[in-house]
């Protein structure tokens, strides 16, 4: 079992184990924050449970059906967890205004307040442990899931803080109050990732840092080139130009050169598969 599947199935876990710790907080204690913390680490379940299996896939090898490998399996899975954490959110909007026309006495906010803090710890320790291996293997789907549990130790810190502050100050209203904040920063979380999943859904550019450095490596080699085009599926990289050289060099002398292009590449980028395309070069007129 590789890293990926290893670590994914670890979020699977801690999150079926924060869900059902929520759960039994937020109806002994009636938050609806807290409730909204389990609504969050419901939609994190499913998002984990995403990411596990579309890691798994991804890492396929490239078949008759899919010439170009898995990758995008990972960008899918990304979009399908942004939308799950919107529907979470104004799920969590939905009862706090509830809460707010038909407010009641919290109780046993001490024992909730606990639970969040433990919430926010678990997490804050899976959600490193996501971001290194999702860094190493430039995962979007492990990348994906990171957020997720990022996002939860914030909206977990900031529940129990609210509960706090309801214990000192008497004051309920704050409950449904810190539930709409925890599902403003979700839906701030959504947006953001549903863009970084999309993108390559679209076979969209690489970022401008990771286009500047492969422009520098093609002068530092002194290639003549055109019709650049890059795109990214998953963690896989594509690269397809056109280079130009002399119509007297040999055809070996032109594949040796090429080579020595694509083993550069590759050094700089991993998971890298490069396409080039070799024609003369035009001839200036008098």
């Amino acid at each position: 079992m590789n890293a990926k599947v290893r670590i994914a199935r670890l979020s699977v876990f801690s999150n079926s184990l924060l869900i059902i710790l929520k759960v039994i907080a937020g109806l002994i204690s009636g938050s609806v924050s807290i409730i909204s913390e389990a609504i969050h680490s419901g939609m994190d379940l499913i998002a984990a449970l995403i990411a596990f299996f579309s890691v798994r896939m991804s890492d396929t090898p490239s078949d008759k059906e899919h010439p170009y490998g898995h990758g995008k399996f990972e960008n899918v899975s990304g979009v399908i967890e942004a939308f799950l954490i919107f529907i979470a959110a104004f799920w969590i909007i939905f009862e706090a205004i509830k809460k707010m026309m038909h407010p009641g006495e919290i109780e046993a906010i001490g024992w909730g307040s606990g639970v969040m803090f433990i919430s926010a710890t678990v997490n804050w320790v899976v959600s490193r442990k996501l971001y290194k291996v999702a860094k190493r293997t430039e995962s979007v789907a492990l990348e994906a899931d990171a957020l997720h549990l990022k996002t939860d130790v914030y909206t977990s810190l900031g529940v129990a803080i609210g509960l706090l502050l309801i214990w000192i100050t008497g004051i309920h209203f704050l409950d449904p109050i810190v539930a709409i904040l925890v599902a403003l920063l979700i839906l701030r979380e959504s947006y953001s990732l549903m863009r970084r999943a999309f993108s390559p859904l679209i076979d969209a550019a690489w970022e401008e840092e990771e286009f500047n450095r492969l422009i520098s490596i093609l002068q530092e080699l002194k290639v003549k080139y055109h019709s650049l085009k890059t795109r990214k599926a998953g963690h896989y990289r594509f690269i397809d130009f056109h280079i130009e050289m002399k119509g007297n060099v040999k055809l070996d002398n032109v594949h040796r050169f090429c080579d020595t292009i694509e083993e550069r590449l590759q050094h700089e980028f991993k998971n890298l598969e490069v396409t080039i395309h070799a024609e003369p070069l035009a001839e200036k007129e008098d």
